[in-house]
């Protein structure tokens, strides 16, 4: 039987790791006029979330965690896989704590969004790169709703955006959706974060197919059954 081949040894220890773990941090930073900084953990909808994601990402085989868990591997190696996996995980609560509106009835509305998208991709099961590529959508536009939509609608001193918006809008009223606009600040470190989140997600060890683990294997694993065939009569 033939294993899936490890990622590189750097990209394994360092560079999965510290990606995951400054989104996990920066995913719960918030900054807004009334309350100053603070960092929030994720509510328990996000982990839920996150596990959703966790299972489209093995299913359409954007990650392999095989590939860092496995009998074969020394104890060292499965301890630094272990770390990336945990790391995925938190990151991915905060990414959703972080494109979810805090609380109240927009809260609600979201997430409804994210799990019926994640649902749906599930029952899909898109390959690899359209995966990538609907995930960089469904956080564009999360991050678009959040930070620019609803911050410029709920911002008390106005603007052009909001001007707009209301114009668009005209003849809705958002006086029952309670919501507290975050600083300009949080929108540059959300902004950022998703970033840094999708391209650790791209550098996921992904699943091996046949022929790739065969291309995989070592040359000298085949020296052998080559000097056999060589060797064989006509």
């Amino acid at each position: 039987m033939t294993h899936s081949a490890s990622p590189p040894a750097a990209r394994e220890a360092f560079t999965l790791p510290l990606i995951f773990l400054t989104v996990t941090l920066l995913g719960g930073f918030r900054a807004a006029e009334s309350q100053g900084m603070r960092f929030l953990p994720p509510p328990l909808i996000a982990l839920i979330l996150a596990s959703l994601l966790f299972g489209v990402l093995v299913r359409a085989g954007a990650f392999s965690p095989e590939r860092l868990l496995r009998s074969d591997r020394s104890s060292l190696e499965n301890c630094s896989g272990a770390i990336v996996l945990a790391a995925l995980f938190a990151a991915s609560a905060q990414v959703f704590n972080l494109m979810t509106p805090e609380s109240g009835l927009l809260h609600f509305i979201v997430t409804i969004f994210f799990v019926l998208l994640l649902w749906n991709t599930w029952a899909a099961r898109p390959d690899r790169s359209r995966l990538l590529r609907s995930l960089a959508v469904l956080f564009g536009g999360a991050f678009i709703l959040k930070y620019i939509v609803l911050a410029s609608l709920y911002d008390p001193q106005g603007g052009l955006t909001k001007r707009v918006l209301t114009t668009l809008l005209e003849g809705a009223t958002l006086g029952g959706l309670q919501y507290e606009p975050p600083a300009a600040m949080t929108g540059y470190i959300a902004f950022f974060t998703l970033a840094l989140y999708l391209i650790g997600v791209t550098l996921l060890p992904q699943e091996v197919s046949p022929d790739r683990s065969a291309l995989l294997t070592s040359p000298r694993d085949q020296i052998p059954s080559r000097r056999l065939v060589r060797g064989a009569p006509d």
